[in-house]
Order: structure tokens, then sequence, then C-alpha cells
């Protein structure tokens, strides 16, 4: 290309204004960078590495990519390195920041569908910030959990409702059993190959369950309706979160805190708040979750539940974990296991009868994992032996969290100097995690990634990365 061509391309807003000399406010490319061959295939395939990458090709800095996308630089330099973009709403927001045309990339027509699969209520939640979004589900969650909007108003709609299908027009207690079971069925689904695997079902479940609503039938059969389709709506919550479907996790959940409250259900509140802040905690706003968690131990306290309170706590000290904060961490840590100590098992409700004693080792595990990185090194000598009980605990139907302990587990012996034991470990996680359709594997084994690649003057340690990449890719 000449540079008359490559000039042309770099130039922003057709001002003729040096890309390196406005990152301060950085304008719209010129559409003509989007026409190239090579630029074409990786568009169309949403290899946004490639897109990336010829961008810097054509002179625009990785700063200016991370001023248009909204994205931090450290995030940029990821992709660049060939971190994978699957989220749709990440990709819409690329997209929009660069002047892509949506049709390049195959979202031109995902509107319309992004409200029927996604569940997302289209444009205004597409230009709000995510940080606006925390704060309006939390001013929601403190609404519905304490009967006030404490963090501010939210009285909006959250998700769009899917497409209907007919429902019997009365219903008894055989009807709510059944939307009960299939919840069952398909979180085991949901466990076993991740949530990708079944979240269309789910959204369909809901879809017929929804029509029961208008459904006549005793008072009784409607508030134990009210719970079955919160949680219910809870699943295809947490299966949207592990597609990537940030938005649609967040209206799920909000029609489940809804549906909670309304049933009278406190443990199931406290499960729901649990759940959503852990979507937080993923997107690595541990404040945000705290928020949550904490509005979460409300409603575990009032249904006297040391179950529930028990894995408030655990999500606590992992959000303290992550803010670096070791002694709260640690605190919690220690209540949640006089907590679970405390719980009645036998008798305790689906939605947290998930937290056994295994989980709990695989708590403390991540809490010391983060915390190695964050604070103390010498955490992984608490880490390494609750991973290890976990990892030894899970069975197949848990497939998932085992990925996520066995990366933990490889990323303490990596930091411990142990790299040929961490690679080995790592490489079971790589293993197991063939099959599983789970958007979270990747970003869970970042951490592993991040510590192999500092002591990629290892041949053990360099090839693992160089797998990794393979892997995700």
């Amino acid at each position: 290309m000449d540079i008359s061509d490559e000039t042309a391309i770099t130039r922003i807003s057709g001002a003729g204004v040096d890309p390196e000399k406005s990152e301060a406010t950085p304008g719209r490319l010129d559409p003509q960078v989007w026409e190239g061959k090579e630029m074409r295939d990786a568009l169309a395939v949403r290899n946004v590495s490639e897109v990336y990458r010829q961008l810097r090709k054509h002179g625009v800095s990785q700063r200016q990519i991370a001023a248009m996308t909204g994205q931090s630089q450290s995030e940029v330099s990821e992709i660049l390195k060939g971190r994978q973009v699957m989220a749709y709403d990440v990709l819409a927001r690329i997209s929009t920041g660069l002047g892509i045309p949506r049709g390049y990339m195959g979202l031109a027509y995902d509107e319309a569908t992004e409200i029927q699969v996604a569940g997302t209520s289209g444009e205004q939640q597409a230009e709000e910030d995510e940080s606006v979004k925390r704060r309006k589900f939390l001013a929601h969650a403190a609404q519905v959990t304490m009967g006030a909007a404490v963090f501010g108003s939210s009285a909006e709609a959250w998700a769009a409702s899917p497409a209907r299908t007919p429902a019997p027009g009365r219903i008894g207690v055989t009807d709510v059993r059944q939307v009960e079971a299939a919840t069952r069925a398909l979180r085991a689904l949901d466990y076993q190959y991740g949530g990708g695997f079944c979240r269309d079902a789910v959204v369909a479940q809901l879809s017929w369950g929804q029509q029961m609503l208008q459904s006549s039938s005793t008072e009784v059969v409607r508030s134990r309706l009210f719970v079955a389709l919160a949680d219910l709506h809870s699943l295809a919550g947490w299966t949207s979160f592990d597609t990537g479907l940030i938005d649609s996790a967040r209206g799920h959940f909000a029609n489940a805190l809804n549906l909670a409250k309304q049933g009278d259900n406190h443990p199931l509140v406290a499960n729901i708040l649990y759940r959503m802040g852990r979507v937080y905690l993923a997107q690595e706003a541990p404040n945000d979750a705290l928020k949550l968690f904490q509005l979460g131990q409300i409603a575990a306290q009032e249904s006297g539940s040391e179950l529930a309170v028990a894995v408030l706590c655990a999500n606590e000290a992992w959000a303290y974990a992550m803010m670096g904060n070791a002694e709260q961490a640690v605190k919690l840590l220690g209540r949640t296991r006089d907590e679970f100590a405390r719980a009645d098992l036998a008798n305790a409700e689906s939605w947290v009868k998930f937290f056994t004693e295994t989980d709990v080792h695989a708590m403390v595990g991540t809490v010391h994992t983060e915390l190695a990185q964050a604070a103390d090194p010498s955490h992984t000598k608490y880490a390494i032996p609750a991973l290890t009980r976990a990892i030894d605990a899970y069975n197949d139907e848990m497939a998932r969290s085992k990925v996520f302990n066995l990366g933990m587990l490889a990323t303490n012996h990596m930091i411990d100097g142990d790299i040929d034991h961490g690679v080995r470990i790592g490489g079971k996680a790589l293993d197991s995690a063939e099959g599983l359709k789970s958007a979270r594997i990747e970003q869970r084994m970042q951490p592993l990634k991040q510590e192999a690649t500092r002591r990629s003057n290892n041949p053990d340690a360099r090839d693992f990365v160089e797998r990794m990449n393979a892997f995700f890719a």
C-alpha cells in the first residue's frame, strides 16, 4: 500500500488530523479502513484480535482503540495478543465505537434477535455505560430487598419478554412441579456442560412458564409459582452470564428478584443477589459486587438460613480479596465455616443446597488464590490444600467447577515457582474444558496464563502459553 492510501485510511473524521496527536479526542476512522480484504475477512469471522492488528498497521494506536471502544488499554493489549471476544454486547460496542458497519460483523440483524434470544431491552441498554447499568441494578436490588430505593430510583422495565406460547387456563400444584423439575434438570446441564449448552432451552421453558402467571389458581399455588419462576429466571440469568450475555443476565436477575419477593422467599432473594454479585466479580467490579452481597446478606439473615448466610459470607470474602483486603477476607472465611457448620443441610432449599462442604473448600481456595495474586504470595499455602480437596471431591456433574479449580490450583503452583507442576495441572484443566460451552472459562484461566507468561523463559511455561492461545482461539 502506498503512502497516500495509508494517509487516507488513518485520517480521523476526514479532517486530516494526525491520530497520534489527537488521542485525547478520538474521532471516527475513515470508512475505507474497513474495505480491505484482510480487514473484511477478519470482520466476517468476528476476529477482533486481527481487526485490532490491522488498525495498528494503519497507524491507529492502542490508546485510540481503547478510547473509541470504551475498553482499557490493558484489554486492548490482551486482545491484540490473541484474547478472543465472544460476548454480543462487547462486539456491538466495538462495532459502534469504531464505526464498523454492523453487517460486516454479522450484527446487522441482531437488534431484533437480541430481544428475542438475548433478552435485552434494546437500544437504551446498549447505549448505557456498564457502570450506570450496575448502579441501576443495585438500586433495583435495594428496592426489592429493603422496600425502598436506597441508591436511587429504578422504576423501569428490565428484559423484554420472550415470544409467548399458550398455557392452561387454570393451573394446580402439578403444573408448578413441572416447572420446578425442568429447572432442576436444566441446572444440572448447566453445571455439567456450561450455559451455552442449555440457555436456549431455559429461555424457551421460561417463555411457557411466564404464561402461567395469567392462569387462574389458588393463592397457595400462585405463591409457589412466583418462586418457581423466580428460580427459572435466576437460571436464565446465570446461563446468560456463562455465555457472555451480561445485559440479558441482568434483566433475568431483576425479574427473578421481583418474583422471589412476591413469593416471599428470602433465601431465594439472597441467592439471586449472590449470583448477580458474581457477575460483577467477573467484570472486576468488586465494590459493586460487595454491595449486592451485603444486600443478599440482609435477605439471608431474615430467612434464618445459616447456609444462605454462609454463601454470602464466602462471596463477600472473595470481593474483599479482590480489593486486597486480606484481614476482612480471612475473617469472612472464618464466618463462612462457622455458619456452614450450623446449617441444616438436609432441609436446605434447592437454590442454596448446592453449597456443600466441597464448595466451602473451593471458596477458601478461591479467596486465598486471589490474595496470593493481589496481596501476599504466601497465601498459596492455604489455597493449594483447599483447592486440592475440592477437585478430588468434584464428579463429572460439576465439570465446569472442576475446570475453574484446576486453573486456580495451577496458578498457585506457578506462583510458588513449581512450574512443572503448574503446567501439568493447567494441562488437566484444558483437557477437562474440552466440550464445555462456557465463555467464563477463558476469563477464569487468565491469571494462570499471566503467571505462565511471566515465566516464559522456562520452555514448559512458554509451550503452555502457546497451548492456551491455541485452545481459546
